[in-house]
């Protein structure tokens, strides 16, 4: 029978783990299909992976590791794939927003030959208003830059061992998974999903780490921002050729009129395009010096006796 692996990123989720593990063992019990979770605590400060230990000594079916510090979700869901031996995979969030009463769905049309299987938000649950807004920003924006609907999108996903494979494969370290599961290809279908509640505790995420997440994952996976520096470039020297023609004439017909008026908003439309321009070639240079140095991607500092060997990357 075939081995499916449940990757469960957590970070300070000390009060979900059992909760968590329960569920889902309850679940693929249900439904006969063979498993294992993985859990994989991000440097969480509470007792996560003490949980985690517990849980993987009463059913050896669950396993899991430690980052030695936060090292961000890209990188637990990725430590989650390395330390994954299942035949296909599916990454799932700890709070269990992400209902793992579908994955058995999921995982029947993966039997049926699909080799990704999606899962696309029918709505974005509870979330303020400034959230969605931004959200849908960010997702439209990065749908045009990829020429794919990313906007319904997340990182809740079953994927074929091959899939798992290509992505463990690649060497860049600043990932974005759920695009690079788009990137990848293969045969692929969706299946949607309600948002659950969620039922203990309370979001990680601020929004100065969404923009933050959002920014490092643009600009690791798309060139348009260097491209819109050009675009921006042009457009200073049409308005300087603009105001430049003005100028003239108003000189010629005697009407040019005393101080630096001009000359002053000039500067700082241009000086403002300068710096902009100058902090997006900067982020590339930055990404380009963390990927030369070659640190790996996380560090795991302990895992559960169940797994083999040790990952890092």
């Amino acid at each position: 029978m075939a081995l499916l692996s449940l990757i469960v990123p957590s970070y300070n989720e000390q009060q979900n783990i059992e909760r968590t593990a329960k569920t889902l063992v309850s679940i693929m019990d249900e439904h006969q299909i063979d498993f294992e979770i993985v859990f994989v605590s991000d440097g969480s400060k509470d007792g996560t992976y003490e949980e985690i230990l517990k849980a993987s000594k009463a059913d050896k079916r669950i396993k899991g590791a430690e980052f030695s510090r936060n090292f961000g979700k890209e990188a637990a869901i990725f430590a989650g794939l390395h330390l994954a031996v299942g035949d296909a995979c599916v990454v799932l969030d700890c709070d269990l927003q992400h209902p793992p009463q579908i994955i058995p769905e999921m995982y029947k049309l993966w039997q049926e030959g699909y080799e990704v299987v999606e899962g696309v938000k029918k709505s974005r649950g509870k979330e303020s208003i400034f959230h969605k807004m931004f959200a849908g920003m960010f997702y439209g924006i990065m749908s045009k830059m990829m020429k794919m609907d990313m906007r319904a999108s997340s990182d809740f996903k079953l994927l074929d061992r091959k899939v798992v494979d290509v992505l463990l494969g690649l060497s860049e370290k600043n990932t974005f998974f759920r695009a690079l599961s788009f990137w990848a290809g293969f045969k692929s279908t969706k299946i949607e999903y309600e948002v659950q509640e969620r039922e203990i505790g309370s979001s990680k995420w601020s929004f100065r780490s969404l923009v933050k997440y959002a920014i490092s994952n643009v600009t690791s996976f798309s060139t348009v921002p260097l491209q819109a520096v050009t675009f921006m470039g042009v457009l200073s020297i049409i308005f300087s050729l603009v105001l430049a023609v003005q100028t003239l004439v108003k000189y010629l017909m005697g009407t040019a009129v005393e101080g630096f008026t001009t000359v002053i908003l000039l500067i700082l439309i241009i000086g403002g395009f300068i710096m902009v321009s100058l902090g997006v070639i900067g982020h590339y240079i930055a990404r380009i010096y963390e990927e030369v140095k070659g640190r790996p991607q996380f560090i795991i500092r302990c895992k559960t006796d169940n797994v083999e060997g040790y990952v890092k990357k």
